[in-house]
């Protein structure tokens, strides 16, 4: 103890061991408040950008939806595909929040929205449309750039149909307004367009509503050295879901719906020419469903595009996250005036 106590000096003046511990007390309080101060303006800038989950009631129906980010940036949309939910960005948002507002709404019958029965209400891409345009008008989103992917693309079409300014851009991953982008894997389901039987609605029933159907949408076309990024948790978070009493039936109505979308194409492509909203397009080329020849037809109507065609499936984001969320961030940037960086 004395020899850990022996007096020292600084500039002349001696102090005991007792006495350096007092005065670096006392430097600690000093800096406290300020560093104090710094973390609290980094805690609550944090909060802001950290993802709520909150709902909303539009046409009688609760919608959830994800939002994360500050309401007074410029917006951007997450419209999901099938069979998924808001779930899919779940990565997406924070690389995005910190410098932008996002929303990401799950469709009456997905994800955490309430699944009201058939006779209760009108399953149709239409009323998707309504449904977010009228959650974004509640939210009072004027503005606002859409990610559109799968069933998001239809949905996200039919909004930019209904309010064609309000569009400051298009991110369209995978998802289809041409003709030519509807392949070999819609032959079932265009039969059932054709004739709506039981036989050929149980057919899809039994090809595309099982686990193993699910699972094969997020792995298809991924390569073999990428499977390994995709988390299980996605194929069966989504099949729980599919297999709630009644939600199949709600699928199978949305798959006879899906033939509404394919007569709107000529007016969308009609309106992608006269309002020109600058667009990205990432493409996953291993997609069965919506194949790569279905990304090249837009640069026939849109004279802005940033094109990618990616090593990757349905859906993308499992294997590219960083690098959709870097595009996107420089889309938004071009399209909102604002400078910033990706966070890794």
């Amino acid at each position: 103890m004395t020899d850990r106590l022996q007096s020292q000096s600084f500039n002349g003046i001696r102090f005991t061991g007792l006495a350096w511990i007092a005065i670096f007390a006392l430097v600690l309080m000093a800096a406290g408040p300020a560093n104090a101060g710094t973390a609290s303006v980094a805690k609550a800038d944090s909060r802001v950008a950290d993802t709520r989950y909150r709902s909303m009631e539009i046409q009688g129906v609760n919608i959830a939806y994800r939002e994360a980010g500050d309401p007074s940036r410029p917006t951007i949309v997450l419209l999901h595909g099938f069979p998924t939910s808001s779930h899919m960005y779940r990565e997406l948002i924070p690389q995005l929040a910190d410098r932008y507002h996002v929303i990401a709404p799950d469709y009456p019958g997905f994800g955490a929205s309430a699944m009201p029965a058939l006779t209760d209400f009108d399953y149709s891409f239409a009323n998707y449309a309504e449904v977010v345009d009228e959650l974004l008008t509640k939210k009072r989103v004027e503005k606002y750039a859409l990610y559109l992917m799968d069933y998001g693309a239809p949905v996200g079409f039919r909004l930019f149909a209904k309010h064609p300014t309000r569009v400051t851009a298009f991110v369209i991953q995978n998802g289809n307004a041409y003709a030519e982008g509807l392949q070999d894997f819609w032959k079932p389901i265009k039969g059932y367009w054709a004739e709506p039987s039981v036989e050929n609605r149980e057919q899809l029933r039994d090809a595309l509503l099982t686990l193993d159907a699910t699972r094969w949408q997020w792995t298809h076309g991924i390569p073999e050295d990428k499977l390994e990024l995709v988390s299980p948790d996605n194929w069966h978070h989504d099949q729980f879901l599919l297999d709630r009493p009644g939600n199949k039936d709600i699928q199978l109505a949305m798959f006879l719906s899906y033939g509404t979308n394919v007569d709107q194409y000529p007016k969308w492509q009609k309106l992608f020419r006269e309002h020109q909203p600058p667009t990205l397009i990432v493409w996953g080329k291993g997609d069965y469903i919506f194949p790569e020849v279905g990304a090249h037809p837009y640069e026939r109507d849109l004279k802005t595009v940033e094109k990618h065609i990616l090593d990757t499936g349905h859906f993308a984001l499992e294997t590219h996250l960083d690098f959709i969320a870097e595009r996107i961030v420089a889309l938004m940037d071009r399209t909102s005036n604002t400078s910033t960086t990706v966070r890794n």
